[in-house]
Order: C-alpha cells, then structure tokens, then sequence
C-alpha cells in the first residue's frame, strides 16, 4: 500500500506528534479544557492566524483569510477527553487521576494544528477563507451547538470533520454520502407497580414482572418495526428496582438508549416506545412514565462535500478510501451538519501490531498508530488545496 504523506506535514511529524503527546498527557473534560484551548490560541497566533478565544464557552476559532476573494471552509476538531482511568504505560500517559484521552481527540487536535500551520504558510495561494474551530464538549454535552450559538459558522459555505478510528488499518480512510454516524438518544423508564410480600402475590402489580415483558417487548422494535436494511438500537441498559428477594417490588427504574442512522427511525422508536409501555401497562395495570432525552441528531454528509473528501482521500491513500467501518455511535458533529453542507470522515489508526477492534474506543488502554495524524492532517490540507487553491 502506497500512502502519499504531503511532504510539509511529514516535515511537521514530530511536531504534530509532541503536541499530541502533550494534550494526551493533561486530559481536559467536557468545558473544562482550558490548558488545551491556550496550547491552541498561541499555536494559531504564533502561525499569524486570527484567534478568538471563548467560543463556545470555552472553544476557539482560528480565521485565516487568504489573498484572494472566495468561499469559507471550516475544518474542526474537538478538544475534550473521558473519565477513564488509563492504564497504559507510555511516557505521555495521562497524569490526572480518572481523566483519558481514550477516543482520539488529543490526536483531532494536533492534526488541524498541523493542518493550520501548513496553510498559514501558503495564505497568499488560498482563494477565500479557512476557519479552525477547536470545539470543547464533544463527548455528551454537544459543545458543537454553543459553538453555533456564538456564530462559529457565520458566512461558513461548507464544513469538515474527522475521526481516528481504530476500527480500521492505518492506511486506510472511511468515508461515505448520507448517513454514517447515529443519532444518541436517552431514555429512563419508571415502571409503577403496587409491592406486597412475595408468598402473597395476589392484589399486588409486580414491577420486576411488568418490566420483564417491557424490556422483551421494546426489542421488538428493532426486530419488527424497522426495515431490516436499515439501523437501529434499543438498548436497555441499566434496571434498578426491588429490596429484598420476598418481597413484590412496587417500583422498578430502567435506563437505555436508542440509536437510529435516520430522522424518520429516530421518531418511529420514540413513537413505539410510547405505544409499548402504554400497552404493557394496561396489561399488567401498572403507570409506567418515561423521561426520553433527545441527544446528538445523526450524522448525515452531504453528498458533493463527500466526494470531495474522497478525491482528496485518494490523493493521500489511493483505494485506501473506501467505505468506513460504520457503528452506532453518534457524533455532534450533526449539528453542523444540520446548518452547512459538510462531511465527516475516519482516519484508520489501529496501533502498530494490533488488529483494527483490539484496541478500541472509550477504553483504558485506548492508543493509536501517531503516523495516522501525518495521513489526517495531509487530507486537511489536501482538502483545501483542491477547494481553495487548485480551483
């Protein structure tokens, strides 16, 4: 496999992996990320980038206008980690107790970093703008929809995100039209019953039992109510409920998610889980009430912004860039999505002598082959040579 690494990022490969190294060594959660945020802003500054600090609560957007007129591209990184405790021994290994980089935001980081420095060097080529937006709370808090809030996407005419993915090979690029990540919704449950003493059942609704047929009833979503072509997931996760092994509990709480690759499943799923608990209630004649929590909406590319990014993906791995390895995570990279044409992507980073899935996401030992932010960071910057140079 030949991987073509633009010769101005390989220059930049120690570099771009220090300042990885660093950002994986003092994780930041959530907003809380403002070591990370000024690492970024005098990075930029010191690229002659035109810096504006505190967006999105604590994010910041990097502007570089080039020397002539035409369109916006945005390219954004998120800047946040997770609160795992990592157990890797590696001299970069995270020093604060609980908190990792386990998901690859450190190296999302660094490779527009790179990005950023090579284009700030060839602004007088650039025909229109590249805007970097360094975007805190990706994990949960959808820090994307304050960074909209404060105006990250004004005049912005398309918009491009990737992802590490150890899900495939370093050498490799995933990246597909319409929908490639999963909306990520919440739900809790609370099945209302009426407890009494476990030798003496009758006159009682027992919430174990009512739950039991819920939790079998709701698969039934996926199983019977959604095309099988299509993806979805109902997950119960968690179920809390009884005090004691005699006695019929009146109560019982469950907790899950639902994830769907569109807008008409996310609503459908939604809609039965409704119809469901209201049928199984009045079957078992228990109040059974939901709190559902609409999270990150899918993640749909626009089809043009796609096939750009695979012609600059080409460019750096030839047949390497090909359909990703697709889960059902989600991604508020959505919200741009919602607002401008854009795309989303994956940089196969499986380490060095591992196979892709051995080492995965959001777990304690989480690492990556760092070649990967050389072959990221050169399809940022291929990117806007083909939109914003070539052109």
């Amino acid at each position: 496999m030949t991987i073509n690494i633009r010769p101005e990022i390989e220059a930049l490969e120690r570099e771009i992996i220090a300042i990885r190294r660093d950002i994986h060594k003092h994780p930041e959660l959530g907003f809380d990320v403002g070591r990370t945020a000024n690492l970024v802003a005098q990075f930029l500054v010191s690229c002659g980038i035109e810096v504006r600090t505190g967006v999105g609560k604590t994010g910041v957007v990097g502007t570089l206008k080039g020397g002539k007129p035409g369109p916006t591209i945005a390219l954004r990184a998120d800047m946040d980690a997770l609160p795992i405790q990592e157990t890797n021994d590696v001299e970069y290994k995270s020093v604060h107790e609980g908190i990792m980089h386990a998901c690859g935001h450190d190296g999302h980081t660094a490779m527009l970093l790179g990005a950023a420095k090579v284009l700030a060097e060839r602004r007088e080529r650039i025909k229109g703008t590249v805007r970097f937006l360094f975007q805190p709370a990706e994990e949960g808090d959808g820090g994307a929809r304050y960074m909209i809030e404060d105006g990250c996407l004004d005049g912005v005419d398309e918009i491009y995100g990737l992802h590490l993915w150890n899900f495939q090979p370093f050498g490799q690029i995933g990246v597909k039209s319409g929908p490639i990540l999963a909306s990520a919704d919440i739900f809790e449950i609370q099945v209302n019953g009426r407890g009494g003493h476990g030798a003496a059942p009758q006159g009682t609704v027992d919430a174990v039992v009512v739950s039991a047929h819920l939790v079998t009833a709701l698969q039934t979503i996926v199983s019977r109510n959604t095309n099988p072509i299509e993806s979805t997931v109902v997950t119960v996760g968690k179920i809390a409920g009884g005090d004691n092994f005699n006695i019929i509990a009146d109560k019982v709480v469950l907790k899950g998610t639902t994830r769907a690759y569109t807008e008409q499943n996310r609503q459908m799923i939604k809609r039965r889980l409704r119809e469901i608990m209201a049928g199984i209630g009045q079957a078992y004649n228990a109040r059974i009430e939901m709190d559902y929590e609409d999270g990150y909406p899918p993640t749909i590319n626009n089809e043009q912004a796609y096939r750009k990014v695979l012609a600059a993906a080409r460019r750096i791995v030839g047949n390497g860039a090909s359909e990703p390895y697709l889960s059902m995570g989600g991604e508020d990279f959505a919200y741009y999505l919602k607002e401008v044409p854009g795309c989303f992507f994956f940089i196969g980073s499986a380490p060095v002598g591992r196979e892709p899935m051995s080492v995965p996401h959001h777990c304690s030992y989480f690492d990556i082959n760092e070649r990967a932010l050389l072959v990221g960071a050169s399809v940022f910057v291929q990117l806007i040579d083909d939109l914003l140079i070539a052109s």
